[in-house]
């Protein structure tokens, strides 16, 4: 049994990513993002231009800049992800960068939910069809 205990907690630290997948975010992401390609990876965004922001439970935050979908996938945090939830942001300048925390709390009774560590932001623009 002791040496059944290692191997256990070592099977579930390696399946912790797949456990924690959520399909259904994954989904509603390819929606959000059809017709779009995803560009090179940026650390900081301008929140001055930013339209929206958009939760994708368990998953990613988007945000809107002008044409552009920024995709955040947190660093960790992301099972705190809600799209019920109401995100604070503490900016120390205009700009969102992946270094940067976010924390979520419940708008109707201001507690505390998490806070999600965020990673490089990935652009996705809209395919331009050529045409001859």
């Amino acid at each position: 049994m002791r040496k059944l205990l290692p191997l256990i907690a070592g099977g579930l630290l390696a399946a912790g990513p797949a456990l924690a997948a959520n399909p259904q975010g994954e989904e509603q992401l390819e929606r959000a993002l059809a017709g779009r390609v995803a560009g090179e990876p940026v650390r900081c965004i301008n929140l001055h231009g930013s339209s929206s922001s958009t939760i994708i439970d368990d998953t990613a935050i988007l945000y809107r800049v002008g044409g552009t979908i920024y995709v955040n996938r947190p660093r960790a945090g992301a099972e705190s992800l809600d799209r019920s939830d109401t995100m604070v942001n503490r900016l120390w300048g205009s700009q969102l960068c992946s270094i940067d925390t976010v924390r979520m709390v419940d708008p109707t009774t201001g507690f505390f939910r998490g806070i999600v560590f965020l990673g490089e932001f990935v652009p996705y623009r809209r395919v331009s069809s050529a045409r001859n």
